[in-house]
């Protein structure tokens, strides 16, 4: 996770501040944390054979930028 928010800041335009860099930096990580969690809960549908809750969480999945 961490290693795609650092490849993606490689290609930021050096023109913009400190203040926008870090919160483009801290969106990135909330995304990941986002999409990480949300996983999880797929993960975890997936075990207790759950469709609606499988089919309800992949959609929230798609809505994360």
């Amino acid at each position: 996770m961490e290693n795609n928010v650092l490849n993606g800041m490689e290609r930021i335009d050096p023109n913009l501040s400190d203040e926008m860099l870090a919160e483009l930096f801290l969106d990135q990580m909330m995304n990941d944390f986002k999409r990480s969690k949300i996983l999880e809960e797929i993960d975890q549908s997936l075990k207790n054979k759950d469709k609606e809750a499988f089919l309800r969480l992949t959609e929230k999945l798609k809505s994360i930028p």
